[in-house]
């Protein structure tokens, strides 16, 4: 929580552009934000500008982003952050920002996400922000030591693999298999994955794979190494997020030690479950700092263009788009920060059984990537032909217009998570 030390800090930052970034940039009191984390999103900030932001359309263009970026973030102290609070100092000492929480989280969401990709977001978080935290939280001391420390330092990378080409959010259904050899103990594992971000270049792979019946009583979470035979990823050629190395895995016969398995046999789908509602909030996140770089450069763009002899933003539909995505960036955010304080203050073993998070945060998903899709939309509608051309004045536009699915979809679709809000809220009520 902020102190009156706290409120002695400066009060704005940034460009000041309307509507631009939160509020509390802008000068606003927020009992959320300490002075660790105005430090924090200064030194961010700073790392954005010297070595990402000029080159994003070449990385996006390449569809990968050089390895030594992420040797850099490290030594800059920002990539352990990619896997969430407590700062992971088992692994990589202190270094982080003081009482590191959600907070120092969504602040680095948000200023990566100034660079106008999600591609280059995925890939930065991706992989390791959901595929490394099952291996911290349930992993036995000997995975932690083989993969944790390489990955949070930049030179090894890991990816998340549940998704498969018959099963998305059915996670329960899930056929890809891991058969325990009688013998020896260790597994045989055999199956398809796809849409696996990161899975390109990943060296380690945390699978669901089916080591018992069916259901989600039959599913184990185990760690594959790309080094072991058997195991095919051929990137995807997708809509958006090019950077990303969005993956289809094929895995044919992969023996896989016993020592890999992921906390206890079978137990998968609650690991699974643990993880998706960070992997959502981050989610929520990104959509929504995306749709304020398209407000951003919408109104940018609408004080400088002259059309029928004054600015565009001097039209009164224009003044409309941009009051109407400011409207709906400023009331998600609003929220986005309402649950991010849940998240800090609900015990983090209560996080994946307490059911009103589950509902809000799925809710909040849906708001944001639908906000996504408007400012998208409207910011496409007042650049005009600039935003249909890739680079130049409309490129931020351009790209992120492509990237609205990526949102939409992944990490559970708004349809599902509809669905899901409703079915956790009537569980209590079946009770009355």
């Amino acid at each position: 929580m902020a102190t009156e030390e706290d409120a002695n800090y400066p009060k704005e930052f940034g460009e000041l552009v309307p509507w631009g970034d939160p509020a509390w940039y802008r000068g606003y009191n927020s009992p959320y934000y300490t002075k660790s984390h105005h430090d924090w999103r200064q030194k961010v900030r700073a790392f954005v500008e010297a070595e990402i932001e000029g080159n994003v359309r070449k990385w996006d263009e390449a569809k990968s982003v050089p390895k030594e970026v992420y040797t850099k973030m490290f030594a800059a102290g920002l990539l352990p952050a990619v896997v969430g609070a407590p700062w992971p100092e088992d692994f990589v000492g202190s270094g982080g920002p003081e009482n590191f929480d959600a907070f120092h989280s969504l602040i680095f969401i948000e200023e990566l996400g100034r660079c106008g990709s999600g591609g280059v977001l995925w890939a930065i978080m991706g992989g390791m922000g959901i595929g490394l935290p099952p291996v911290i939280h349930f992993g036995s001391d000997y995975l932690k030591q083989k993969v944790a420390r390489k990955c949070l330092m930049g030179e090894e990378f890991i990816c998340l693999a549940i998704s498969e080409p018959y099963a998305g959010s059915d996670v329960a259904n899930i056929r890809t298999t891991a058969t325990k050899d009688p013998k020896t103990g260790d597994y045989i594992v055999n199956g398809e994955k796809k849409w696996i971000t990161n899975g390109i270049f990943a060296d380690y792979f945390t699978v669901a794979a089916r080591t018992g019946g069916p259901g989600i009583g039959g599913i184990s979470l185990i760690l594959l190494e790309k080094t072991m035979p058997g195991i095919e990823c051929t990137q995807m050629d997708c809509m958006g997020v090019w950077p990303s190395g969005t993956t289809y895995i094929t895995f044919d016969n992969v023996k896989v030690p016993k020592e890999n398995i992921i906390g206890q046999e079978n137990a998968g789908f609650m690991y699974i479950m643990y993880n998706f509602n960070y992997e959502r909030w981050g989610i929520i996140a990104q959509a929504t700092k995306l749709a304020r770089v398209c407000l951003e450069e919408a109104f940018k763009y609408a004080n400088k263009r002259r059309t029928f002899g004054k600015k565009l933003v001097e039209h009164g539909m224009i003044k409309w788009k941009l009051a109407e995505m400011a409207r709906q960036v400023e009331s998600t955010h609003a929220h986005l920060e309402f649950l991010t304080y849940q998240l800090n203050t609900i015990p983090r073993e209560e996080h994946f059984t307490h059911l009103d998070l589950i509902m809000d945060i799925s809710l909040l998903k849906v708001q944001a990537t639908k906000t996504f899709e408007f400012c998208a939309r409207e910011a496409a509608q007042i650049f005009g032909g600039a935003s249909y051309v890739r680079g130049g004045q409309g490129e931020k536009v351009e790209r992120l217009y492509r990237e609205v699915r990526a949102m939409a979809i992944p990490g559970g679709s708004e349809e599902i998570m509809i669905d899901l809000a409703v079915r956790q809220i009537l569980k209590p009520i079946k009770k009355l």
